[in-house]
């Protein structure tokens, strides 16, 4: 997504919704506070939003507020979404993942009936990976090892997935909290994969 800004002012007069509005959904956790990005302008401090992503999320709140609840819509789109329950003919009917990739995922992970939050964000991390060809199908079997041995990571928004390959050897690495990574010369950054943006993506795909 574009990392282009957008005052308050201009949300609410593109979206018809009231200040008001704006901090109630922000005290539901509908708007995550960190989109909420203070700045000094010439009248003072103002409030600035990333425009893709705020102008993306009212008109959800909007389309959907008056068939789930604040808190419905909160759990929709928090990173935990510990209600969630979807089965395999709808998260490929969602086009969350091809046959053949949910074959792949359910060949490592055991067959399921139905898939919580965390396993539709594993999926859809491998879908991507494989669908784009950085990785292979082996490197997918590795990343979902890794996601399966350390599952909190799934709850760091800031948690980058990164495969590196050396001498025709592949590794799967996190990164949490921007911590950088520093390699051996000579190898390869085959893919890196934001947990973040990966979840934005996704959550767009469900609602």
């Amino acid at each position: 997504m574009s990392d282009e800004l957008i005052s308050k002012k201009e949300v609410l007069d593109l979206t018809g919704i009231s200040y008001g509005q704006l901090y109630r959904w922000k005290r539901k956790s509908l708007i995550p506070e960190d989109w909420f990005v203070r700045k000094s302008t010439f009248t003072g401090q103002e409030t600035f939003f990333p425009k893709e992503k705020i102008l993306e999320r009212v008109d959800k709140i909007q389309k959907m507020k008056d068939s789930l609840s604040l808190d419905e819509l909160a759990d929709l789109f928090s990173l935990n979404a510990s209600n969630l329950k979807l089965t395999k003919e709808s998260l490929i009917a969602k086009g969350i993942a091809s046959e053949p990739v949910m074959n792949i995922f359910l060949e490592t992970q055991g067959e399921l009936n139905e898939f919580n939050y965390h396993e539709i964000l594993q999926l859809y991390i491998l879908s991507i990976l494989l669908e784009s060809g950085d990785i292979h199908i082996e490197e997918g079997k590795m990343l979902l090892q890794l996601l399966s041995d350390h599952q909190s990571i799934l709850q760091q928004p800031k948690a980058v997935i990164c495969f590196i390959r050396k001498l025709g050897m592949s590794s799967c690495l996190i990164s949490v909290n921007g911590e950088q990574v520093l390699l051996e010369k000579g190898t390869k950054v085959a893919a890196t994969l934001s947990l973040e943006h990966c979840a934005e993506e996704l959550k767009s795909k469900l609602v």
